[in-house]
């Protein structure tokens, strides 16, 4: 006898709302509720009493964790999930969150609660001193900016259509992050059923290059003398980090990952020449910038007057996000960052191969990875000594997860030179927005997505403080998220003290040990956070003994299944 299927009628929109997302592909809401969530839960229990099939709810403590989680697990699974928020005060509190996404060009469904709109005789008004402390003139506004799309749900009947316009415009070329509204007299009443168990009836825009920009950006490549790429965010796809590999290497093209967020070639390529690229690219004829928001320090190093340069990715121009940026483009191809990558890459072996041409490059670009690899080598050895440094600690971890499907989190904590990590999705930055605390949240939306993968989330210890770590904890432990966390412990604001002595490189900064508003000492014992919530906590305090603790640790989340804590005690920045 077939099970009746479940009868949709009756549900409030409250409880609509979810089925709604788990039709449209959304695994997890990450949520913290408040006094606007009565509709909410009690529409979840109903839904699920009904046996709707609903996306797991996660009760996240803090709503800027929330955030980093949804962010993190898009980006290992490429799915957009949604995150839902209390009002005003939760959603100031998601904001920097926010922020991150749209500065990522990550999708997700961002929705809060709205302060009750009427005060009496209907159900679901105000009822609480709150309903009146809540209310703004524009709630949107706190995140107007960094949404792609904003609304507020009017009527229980929307549910359907509203989320299906919501869910496409975020997941169109450039994605990221949209905002929903959500008044609880609205949720508190009956919902039609009609499209609520369907996907969504609009697809997303893709964008792709114009064929016209697409040849002349072959031909230059083509025939390019002395061709450098800049990749910043990745290649889009595992085909078009293998495709790009493969090409790179064939036609000798230097590639840098300046200021990377994410990797587009193995490290160990012969065509990885390192993380600041200044020498070549003032000599390079053609540049081809990869999705980089900055692909390089104007008032430092920039291309030759007469150098063409070719700009790529979703939002090449960064024209929804940024006023001002005015890197020089001579041929702009838009397009999402993988299909226009394979369809350049494809365009360019069209062409006849020079390969005396190539291989007149192909030894001086070799000489350049192979000197980047000794450099950092040697750098990351010198940091053994009485007090670790950065590159020892990202030396070391690089070759304990040698040959795993790993990833690592990095917010101030291992620099990426020293890790020489070789795998699409093995390495995320924290985003050029800089809304610190983003690495632990995103690591362990990243472990929700694929348990099997080994994830580390390295931070400094002022990331660590505005990661939330109470509450990071206790999700860990209560999803079974086995994340290493590893907290590089200088006692100080090291990157606040960096970009000072950037800006004034012969000031008094650079010559002092007490430098203001840097210092974060006392150091508080991290590894009790994480052991009020069952964490295996250690603090490594000599260099040769972390890659022991790193084989433990790994152990642990292996083998244990429970997330892990190394407080690492790194040098200090010693003045010029």
């Amino acid at each position: 006898m077939l099970q009746a299927a479940p009868k949709l009628s009756d549900l409030t929109a409250g409880g609509a709302l979810f089925g709604k997302l788990k039709a449209l592909g959304v695994d997890y809401v990450f949520a913290n509720s408040g006094t606007d969530f009565p509709p909410i839960i009690e529409g979840l229990i109903d839904a699920r009493q009904k046996g709707i099939n609903l996306p797991t709810a996660v009760t996240v403590p803090h709503e800027h964790v929330a955030l980093g989680m949804a962010h993190g697990y898009y980006q290992i699974s490429g799915k957009a999930q949604a995150v839902m928020l209390h009002t005003n005060v939760g959603l100031s509190n998601g904001a920097t969150g926010a922020i991150n996404a749209a500065c990522d060009q990550v999708p997700m469904f961002l929705m809060s609660g709205r302060t009750p709109v009427t005060e009496s005789d209907r159900f679901g008004a105000r009822t609480v001193p709150i309903g009146w402390g809540q209310e703004m003139y524009d709630q949107t506004a706190l995140v107007r900016e960094a949404c792609k799309w904003d609304y507020e749900l009017r009527f229980p009947e929307q549910i359907a259509e509203v989320l299906d316009r919501g869910w496409s415009i975020a997941n169109s070329s450039p994605k990221g992050p949209v905002y929903l509204s959500l008044p609880r007299e609205v949720l508190c009443e009956p919902c039609p059923a009609k499209d609520l168990d369907s996907p969504s009836r609009m697809s997303p825009a893709e964008t792709a290059p114009s064929r016209t920009a697409l040849a002349e950006a072959a031909e230059l490549l083509a025939n390019a003398k002395r061709p450098l790429i800049i990749a910043q965010r990745g290649a889009g796809s595992q085909e078009a980090f293998d495709a790009l590999t493969g090409f790179v290497e064939a036609h000798a093209i230097p590639v840098s990952h300046y200021w990377a967020n994410q990797i587009s070639i193995p490290m160990s390529s012969p065509s990885h020449i390192g993380w600041v690229p200044a020498p070549q690219l003032k000599e390079a004829d053609v540049v081809l910038v990869i999705n980089a928001l900055a692909p390089w320090w104007p008032d430092k190093f920039a291309p030759a007057d007469d150098a063409k340069i070719i700009q790529l990715g979703p939002d090449p121009l960064f024209a929804r996000s940024t006023p001002i940026r005015n890197f020089r483009s001579d041929i702009t191809l838009a397009g999402d960052t993988a299909p226009a990558l394979l369809e350049l890459i494809a365009a360019v072996e069209q062409h006849p191969i020079d390969r005396t041409k190539i291989e007149m490059r192909r030894r001086r670009v070799m000489e350049l990875a192979s000197a980047e690899k000794v450099r950092a080598a040697d750098e990351a050895k010198e940091g053994i000594g009485p007090s670790m440094s950065k590159e020892w600690v990202s030396h070391c971890l690089g070759k304990a997860i040698q040959g795993r499907k790993a990833s690592v989190f990095h917010e101030l904590g291992c620099p990426l030179p020293a890790l020489q990590l070789d795998q699409h999705l093995s390495y995320f930055q924290e985003p050029h927005s800089g809304g610190l605390g983003w690495g632990v949240p995103a690591a362990m939306g990243a472990q929700l997505a694929d348990p099997d993968r080994l994830v580390f989330a390295t931070v400094g210890d002022g990331s660590y403080m505005f990661a939330n770590p109470t509450v990071c904890h206790q999700v860990c432990e209560a999803l079974d998220l086995p994340i290493i966390i590893l907290v590089l412990n200088n006692e100080e604001w090291g990157a606040v003290r960096h970009s000072v002595e950037n800006l004034y490189d012969k000031g008094l900064a650079s010559r002092t040990n007490d430098v203001p508003l840097t210092s974060l000492q006392p150091s508080p014992d991290f590894t009790l956070t994480a052991k009020a919530s069952r964490a295996h906590a250690e603090t490594v305090t000599r260099g040769e003994d972390l890659p022991a603790a790193l084989d433990r640790a790994i152990n642990v989340s292996v083998n244990e299944k429970r997330h892990v804590l190394l407080n690492i005690a790194i040098r200090r920045t010693s003045p010029h």
